[in-house]
């Protein structure tokens, strides 16, 4: 079929329109209408999408499935996946019915709570999808805008705050990208993005208002690129946004949020950062290493002192985003495929902790740590959940946590062995955060006001759960159904990363 990404990008935008346009009301039934018609629409997108991963041939490094057509002002309307982007179109599609399964108790504005969240598929698609780059950035910027609704509408107490908070940091990088985008059209020519990766952007030294660059044009756009996705990941020290975003986003806002919209950073650095600026890329991969291993340990030392859930579970996000980061600019065969394998492992691990986060506060109406205590007495199927998706975000060797972060330490240690020890502290930090969690969750006495009448999760929810157990403990004892697809397209860019740094020889760094 030649337009299967276009049809599993639309399908959601589709329903969200059928929604806006014909239903209408905010009684029961209509609520119940718009919760079936996006679970309906999401599903029917996931199923579909499993033909892409069917006819997706790995050996082949280029791009797959690809469809182009005129579009506005000499724009091209172009698609396509390549072994680096099929799993995260995959992903998306994978949680998004998940997502709307754990919506299924709001009872507020549920059809635009429904429509924002098959716009925000619709667009995190396009973004994974899109092989042009004006394209690619309306994708990821339009995102943006059904998150902050999201977050500022059906959001906690401080939502208003946590909302434009986060709509402000993630528009003023994003602005710096659309300068660069503009000069990256003036220079090569074209906004197609194939044929970006091929050209070369200028290398040579530039003085601009008497500073000295190094690396010239590539080191300028990168940084401006850098921008952007260091916001979107969310790296140390552009990271504040994060916690207060999933603190007060509804469960299903946090799940997306986690799960799929911070791997647009990391995508990001995979699809323009890496191969578009390969000298710039190199010369400051030092700074982006000592960043992401001070990621790690300072949020992991932050979480420790938390009292809201949200907030730890948010906290050691921002540590596992700095694996994805170190083994991206590791620039290696092992780095790269452990920092996608990372991010596809923590989009199940991470939306899975913050549904286990959902399902006692929907009971209890309080995320404070302090609140609870006890729970395996009352609930002992969520307790072994909960323990599970604990040990598998500590990185439990047999689940996908694991492999993430040993192939990026493989990778970051053959580059930087003091970035590499570092960021090793990180696996002992997890441990002392999650577990002190789940001790204090889970275990003890049941002395709490209001627990002792508290009950364990419906079959709704325990069917949310089973998918994302599957994937976890299948992806940790066979990684290869991941590695297999991604190992050529990496080996690839690794080798294309390699020639196009071998010219440029070691007299370009000396002034470094």
């Amino acid at each position: 079929m030649d337009n299967l990404l276009s049809i599993i990008t639309f399908i959601p935008a589709v329903a969200a329109a059928i929604l806006a346009l014909f239903l209408r009301g905010d009684d029961p039934a209509a609520q119940h209408n718009a919760k079936w018609l996006a679970l309906m629409a999401t599903s029917a997108t996931f199923l579909i999408s499993l033909f892409v991963l069917a006819g997706f041939d790995s050996a082949n490094t280029g791009f797959q499935f690809v469809e182009e057509y005129a579009w506005i002002l000499g724009l091209k309307y172009k698609m396509g996946v390549d072994g680096i982007s099929v799993l995260f179109v995959m992903l998306t599609t994978f949680l998004m019915p998940l997502t709307i399964a754990a919506c299924w108790s709001v009872e507020v504005r549920v059809k635009e709570y429904m429509i924002a969240f098959l716009v925000l598929e619709t667009l995190m698609l396009g973004v994974f999808c899109a092989l042009d780059m004006v394209l690619c950035y309306l994708c990821f910027e339009a995102g943006v805008i059904p998150m902050f609704l999201i977050i500022g509408i059906w959001g906690g107490k401080e939502r208003s705050y946590a909302a434009f908070k986060f709509f402000l940091y993630t528009f003023l990088g994003s602005v710096l990208m659309l300068v660069a985008m503009i000069v990256m059209y003036l220079d090569a020519g074209t906004t197609d993005i194939p044929s970006l990766l091929t050209h070369n952007f200028a290398f040579d030294d530039i003085v601009i208002l008497g500073f000295h660059i190094v690396g010239g044009l590539q080191t300028l756009l990168f940084f401006a690129f850098f921008a952007s996705f260091a916001v979107k990941m969310p790296m140390w020290p552009v990271h504040t946004w994060l916690p207060d975003a999933h603190v007060q986003a509804p469960t299903a806002g946090s799940v997306v949020l986690a799960a799929i919209l911070l791997k647009m950073g990391g995508y990001g650095f995979l699809r323009f950062s890496l191969p578009m600026f390969p000298v710039a890329s190199d010369l400051l991969a030092p700074l982006v290493l000592w960043m992401s291993a001070i990621a790690i340990v300072y949020t992991s030392l932050v979480a420790l002192a938390q009292t809201d859930m949200k907030k730890l579970i948010a906290y050691s996000s921002v540590a596992h985003m700095g694996y994805v980061t170190m083994g991206i600019f590791a620039a290696n065969q092992q780095g790269i495929d452990g920092a996608i394998f990372q991010m596809l492992s923590h989009g199940f691990i991470s939306g899975a902790l913050f549904l286990c986060v959902g399902v006692i506060y929907d009971r209890m109406h309080t995320r404070e740590i302090d609140a609870y205590g006890g729970l395996v007495n009352r609930m002992p199927a969520y307790a072994l959940v909960f323990m599970f998706f604990t040990m598998a975000n500590v990185g439990l060797p047999g689940t996908s946590g694991f492999i993430g972060e040993f192939l990026t330490l493989m990778g970051i240690f053959q580059v930087n062995t003091w970035v590499a020890a570092v960021a090793t502290t990180g696996v002992i930090l997890s441990a002392a955060y999650a577990l002190w969690l789940y001790r204090r969750v889970v275990m003890g006495e049941l002395l709490k006001d209001g627990l002792r009448l508290i009950t364990d999760m419906t079959r709704r929810e325990r069917a949310i759960f089973a998918p994302l157990i599957v994937m976890t403990l299948l992806l940790g004892v066979y990684p290869s159904l991941v590695t297999d697809i991604i190992a050529p397209s990496v080996s690839a860019l690794v080798s294309d990363h390699q020639a196009a740094l071998s010219p440029v020889g070691d007299t370009q760094f000396v002034q470094n």
